[in-house]
């Protein structure tokens, strides 16, 4: 038996498969030209490990719904 993957797991393999992807470009791009886009990798960086975070605090706190969080 297979065991699914919920919907939270999928977003925190995509999030972790973007930074990778994106770290693998950055480093290409900028050995070939010599650049370096700082303030872009801060923002990538910031954004999908911000989800990542979030994520993982969704899954340790067992929040699934608002009326479970007390809203």
């Amino acid at each position: 038996m297979k065991k699914k993957l919920n919907d939270l797991d999928k977003y925190v393999i995509f999030s972790i498969c973007v930074l990778l992807i994106y770290s693998i470009c950055e480093f290409i791009f900028s050995t070939l030209t010599g650049i370096s886009h700082d303030t872009l990798t801060t923002a990538v960086y910031g954004a999908f490990g911000g989800e990542i975070l979030a994520c993982c605090l969704i899954k340790i706190f067992k929040l699934k719904k608002s009326s479970d969080v007390g809203l």
